[in-house]
């Protein structure tokens, strides 16, 4: 049971002081047949982690949560799109006034810095981890991509519990969008909310860099790069840059 007055009665939440990190312990939980959904959440992590194995710094204060759901679907990697609307929701009801927005493929913005990352594990077993961190009262200093925390911008944290809540909801909210209408409602939702589209942008690939216009997403949720020559590129993984 939880003490989150207005919490779903049929979503799963199970809150720890440590662990180390959200989506090891959805791991361990799909492993031994959990399935959710249900949201893990913890007060700190001792080995958070971003994309391509990142350490997310994960300092007391911060949310840091996943859900844990059951997926039987290859549209997957879509839901970190469902789960970015789902972030900005949350932290705009929390920031009135602030300028929040979507960066490619899996931050949320907070004036033009990032406040939230978002990590899509398949766990086997057809489940899925979706982690969510977010910047109520830290953020780290001195990042290639600045970061900022909510704190920062209006002066104090939200209530964890409060912005939790409401991330749930969002998530739930945004999870149906996408189920009855597929990727399509949810792709016009975020590119409204897309920073960079249509300005210049570098994006950093495993291999290579590419500079041109941030064009569009497709049916898949590749980034679609306009080269100066004019040639489109799909680049469904990589680091974007804005330019001055």
């Amino acid at each position: 049971m939880t003490a989150i007055r207005g919490w779903p009665p049929d979503l799963g939440l199970r809150r720890y002081d440590t662990l180390d990190s959200t989506n090891e312990e959805a791991r361990r939980l799909a492993r031994n047949g959990v399935r959710g959904p249900l949201w893990i959440v913890s007060a700190a992590q001792t080995a958070g982690r971003g994309r391509r194995g990142r350490v997310w710094i994960s300092e007391s204060g911060n949310l840091f949560a996943t859900l844990l759901m059951p997926v039987t679907t290859s549209l997957s990697p879509q839901l970190g799109f469902v789960a970015g609307l789902a972030a900005a929701d949350a932290i705009a009801a929390h920031a009135p006034g602030a300028q929040v927005a979507l960066k490619w493929p899996n931050d949320v913005l907070l004036n033009g810095k990032k406040v939230a990352g978002i990590l899509l594990e398949a766990l086997g077993h057809d489940s899925l981890a979706i982690g969510i961190g977010i910047n109520l009262l830290h953020y780290p200093p001195d990042t290639e991509i600045p970061s900022i925390s909510i704190a920062a911008v209006m002066g104090s944290p939200p209530d964890l519990d409060g912005i939790l809540l409401r991330l749930a909801r969002a998530m739930t909210a945004w999870y149906e969008i996408w189920l009855r209408g597929g990727f399509q409602p949810v792709r016009k939702a975020w590119l409204m909310r897309a920073s960079g589209l249509g300005h210049a942008i570098r994006a950093r690939l495993a291999d290579s860099e590419r500079e041109g216009v941030f064009e569009d997403l497709d049916e898949d949720g590749a980034l679609l790069l306009r080269d100066p020559t004019g040639t489109l590129t799909r680049i469904t993984a990589g680091d974007v840059f804005f330019r001055p």
